[in-house]
């Protein structure tokens, strides 16, 4: 098959700002690398201060307005963003496949798929997101409002860059509030493309300001801004506790979804065939790229040696190939610097007694990706739970196998970590899956299945992997103040 063509050709992309494409404040762009071929197709917004004040005036002026607009009228026009996005996934699918790397496969059954949904549940959720009363027998009623916050700030990765984008400001937007919202740098594409539809459906100047740039310049200014007034950020965990140290004095709502290393545990009455498909999905499905991924595999020991042979087998047969093309299974990773710390890990793993089962190194494609950013899929075993490989998310296509020889042990290896976001357990006995589900230190647990979602749950974790919950009535409960009333009959 030919070399598929690139989408763009060095496209100069714009904040969003009042209703309006525009140029930075300072003139200056961030080079936009797309990872299948290490080349610069596009410009990027080197947003600063300047851009940041402009939305924050304008998105003010807009809150009002938007806070009074009927409900009906917001969720109105945000299903029509929905539709917008249903009637250019083809074209936002390339984009998010060029800007990020991942298959176009993935991109346009997950991504964009995901992105309108989320877009249309919150529409549907704020028509149904009622108030609580209570009755003080013959003394009072107490009855409570949920007012939109005011002026909020939205900052989303790289990982799912227009999936996650809707994700956070969505329920925002829906709620009543004004929104700030940085993309990732290294994959504005998509927002940008957003922009444009949101201008389409007539969503109001200055309701919603899309800003661009590097997260320590931008995002760190939207985050400690005193006019904004609540911050949902979704990234690393130590940018999360740089966030928590940086508003502890102004007494901002955060939400913090961050990092994950995920357990595994595979029980010997485990669907085999099923599982092994499943646990190669989940450990490497988005080049592992995904803070949902089960990086750590814990297997019950008397089937530990057939279920890893099989489980090799299984990742062997990921096809690694430009992103673009139908049959490709595995893209390329986001950036050179993500790529050059994957092989770092991967050598570190045997620097701690590691042994490579399939995998761990580089790959270099011919065509137009033979300068892309590619590292096969690594299955890992040997290792102790102790070690850094173990310890730290690494965010990319490196997974452990560890054996367990019953229960107990299976949970105090699962527990064994800082991080506390998801696990899935693989057993056909429900009584112990009750019983782990519960024991299990994470916001997620999935039984005999992964990343099967419902949008009205709540989402996030534990430990390093969080502060708070995303999803459903919790969003909007992030996005809203309560206040009680409290009014004395007679």
């Amino acid at each position: 098959m030919a070399d598929a063509p690139l989408v763009y050709n060095m496209k100069q992309i714009l904040n969003y700002i009042n209703g309006a494409l525009q140029p930075p404040e300072s003139g200056r762009f961030l080079d936009n690398v797309e990872p299948a071929t290490g080349q610069i197709y596009s410009l990027c917004p080197d947003s600063d201060h300047l851009d940041l004040e402009a939305a924050i005036k304008y998105a003010q002026a807009a809150q009002q307005s938007w806070t009074n607009t009927a409900t009906e009228k917001r969720a109105r026009i945000l299903s029509q963003i929905a539709d917008l996005i249903d009637q250019n996934a083809d074209r936002l699918a390339a984009a998010e496949t060029v800007d990020n790397g991942k298959p176009i496969t993935f991109s346009k059954a997950v991504d964009i798929y995901r992105a309108a949904a989320n877009i249309r549940f919150f529409a549907h959720a704020i028509t149904q997101f009622s108030s609580e009363s209570h009755s003080m027998e013959n003394t009072a009623i107490n009855y409570t409002l949920r007012d939109p916050i005011g002026l909020v700030g939205c900052i989303s990765p790289w990982n799912f860059p227009l999936y996650l984008f809707t994700w956070k400001i969505a329920p925002a937007l829906a709620a009543g509030n004004t929104v700030i919202a940085k993309p990732s740098e290294l994959t504005p594409m998509t927002a940008y493309l957003f922009s444009e539809l949101c201008i389409q459906a007539g969503l109001p100047a200055g309701v919603l300001n899309i800003i661009h740039g590097r997260g320590t310049t931008i995002g760190a200014a939207i985050t400690t801004h005193p006019a904004i007034k609540a911050i949902s950020f979704t990234g690393g965990s130590q940018t999360g506790t740089v966030i928590k140290k940086a508003t502890a004095e102004q007494h901002k709502k955060l939400s913090l979804e961050l990092g994950g290393k995920n357990p595994t545990l595979v029980f010997a009455d485990c669907d085999f065939n099923h599982t092994v498909q499943e646990v190669a999905r989940s450990a490497f499905a988005n080049q592992e790229q995904i803070c949902l991924c089960g990086s750590r595999i814990y297997i019950e020991q008397s089937i530990y040696d057939h279920f890893v042979n099989a489980l090799v087998d299984e990742v062997e047969k990921l096809n690694v190939n430009d992103p673009l093309l139908p049959e490709t299974h595995f893209g390329a990773l986001v950036s050179e610097a993500h790529m050059n710390k994957v092989l770092f890990y991967i050598k570190l793993a045997q620097e701690e007694g590691g042994q490579i089962l399939t995998g761990g190194h580089q790959v270099h494609l011919n065509g137009r990706c033979r300068n892309g950013f590619f590292v096969e899929p690594t299955l890992i075993s040997g290792l102790t739970n102790q070690c850094r490989t173990n310890q730290e998310e690494i965010f990319g296509p490196v997974a452990t196998v560890q054996s367990f020889k019953n229960e107990e042990e299976a949970l105090t290896l699962a527990n064994d970590s800082m991080f506390g976001l998801a696990c899935s357990i693989w057993s056909q006995d429900v009584n112990r899956c009750h019983r782990l589900a519960k024991q299990v230190e994470a916001g997620i647990v999935w039984v005999n299945c992964w990343l099967l979602r419902d949008l009205r749950t709540p989402f996030g974790g534990t430990k390093a992997s969080g502060l708070g919950r995303e999803g459903g009535q919790e969003a909007l409960r992030f996005f809203t103040e309560p206040k009680n009333i409290c009014i004395r009959y007679g």
